[in-house]
């Protein structure tokens, strides 16, 4: 699958994201037989999926694998590299093995979707994005950071206060294990207090700039400040 030509996919919205719940949560209530219906259509959305919010419906029972381009190529941990460049001093370029020499940190924390579906106490590890920042020396005039991933279509951005908090990862671990193909490894950004759709998958750029960027979903209609329970007219608790 991961050799096929990639193709843009169809973006999901909001409201076909919360008819894809209803059929969840009826497969769930209807039995075995219609919940592998269920399921077999929801495989085929959550391809088109970048919020991973299909991957959180109750009856699959864990992420699944989404994108907005369809298949993505694969990068293998020896092939791969991150970039940091824009508005600082030192621009670098990290391979995996580089980043697995920095400090790392562990976080463990809910995921929550826009749509209301939680994983709780979900491991990450990883580079504090605030330490890559800092290595690189942002300069004066600089207030966001903006996100590139190697399918080629997805972005995201956070302000630069935000890009420094301690709960934001380059993550190269994901429930004690290596960040898979398929949940947007090697490397993928990772941004605890926000909704997931702000946790960028196959995460390829780091670009410091003068102001924030429209992420994928914000021109969609998504919050760019994704808070969880403080955005997008939810009020969820505040994952902890």
């Amino acid at each position: 699958m991961n050799d096929e030509p990639e193709q843009r996919g169809t973006p999901v919205g909001r409201r076909v994201m919360l008819g894809v719940i209803a059929l969840g949560a009826a497969g769930v209530a209807a039995g075995p037989a219609l919940s592998r219906s269920v399921d077999s259509l929801l495989a085929g959305l959550s391809k088109q999926d970048p919020t991973g919010l299909t991957g959180l419906l109750p009856d699959s029972g864990q992420f699944r694998y989404y994108s907005v381009t369809g298949p993505v190529k694969s990068v293998a941990p020896a092939d791969y590299r991150l970039t940091v460049n824009g508005l600082v001093d030192r621009p670098a370029s990290y391979s995996f093995a580089d980043l697995q020499a920095l400090p790392q940190h562990r976080i463990v924390h809910d995921v929550q979707c826009v749509t209301g579906w939680r994983v709780p106490a979900t491991p990450f590890e990883g580079v504090r994005l605030a330490d890559l920042l800092e290595a690189a020396g942002v300069r004066q005039g600089a207030t966001a950071v903006h996100f590139d991933c190697f399918d080629g279509s997805y972005t995201e951005s956070l302000t630069l206060d935000q890009a420094r908090r301690d709960d934001v990862l380059v993550a190269l671990k994901m429930k004690d294990q290596p960040v898979t193909h398929d949940h947007g490894g090697p490397v993928r950004l990772y941004v605890a207090p926000m909704y997931f759709y702000k946790s960028a998958k196959w995460l390829s750029g780091i670009t410091v700039t003068p102001t924030v960027r429209k992420g994928y979903w914000e021109n969609y209609g998504y919050d760019t400040d994704a808070w969880v329970g403080k955005s997008n007219g939810r009020d969820d608790a505040p994952t902890s």
